[in-house]
């Protein structure tokens, strides 16, 4: 299961640089339900999402370099890049930060992940936090993957 929330922000902290980064590279293959392939850094996932804002099922699968290779290939749509860094706040939670390259650059969004709903639920965001997008599909990365441009 996985229970996160999503948020815009109002800027990149100007300390970016000393964080964790991972390189993420996504396609699907599938929307509704989601079926996506991943290349995250030098990993390969297969991931199923069920339906859901702040909670749904999730499944990865690991993938060779090879079947990834061949599965991006038969993804829809518009394939996702991204710089994700890995930020701790200061109630014990990681602010996943993902900065978008290509198609979607200059879109950032935050996402934090929960053990609960109602650790999501009572979660209090820093203040460079903006605008919960939690619920709001136009922001969910299968959605984006099918805009045209």
């Amino acid at each position: 299961m996985e229970i996160e929330r999503k948020y815009l922000v109002s800027g990149i902290p100007d300390d970016i640089d000393l964080y964790p980064c991972r390189i993420i590279e996504q396609g699907y293959l599938n929307t509704s339900p989601v079926v996506r392939v991943r290349r995250d850094n030098d990993d390969f996932y297969l991931t199923y999402k069920g339906n859901g804002m702040i909670a749904r099922e999730e499944y990865n699968l690991p993938l060779n370099k090879n079947a990834y290779d061949h599965l991006i290939k038969k993804a829809d749509g518009n394939i996702i890049t991204k710089k994700r860094y890995e930020i701790p706040d200061d109630s014990g939670y990681t602010i996943e930060l993902d900065i978008f390259e290509g198609l979607f650059a200059g879109t950032v969004l935050a996402e934090v992940e929960f053990p609960t709903i109602e650790a999501a639920n009572s979660y209090t965001p820093p203040s460079w936090f903006i605008q919960d997008v939690t619920n709001n599909p136009d922001y969910h990365n299968s959605n984006m993957s099918k805009k045209d441009f």
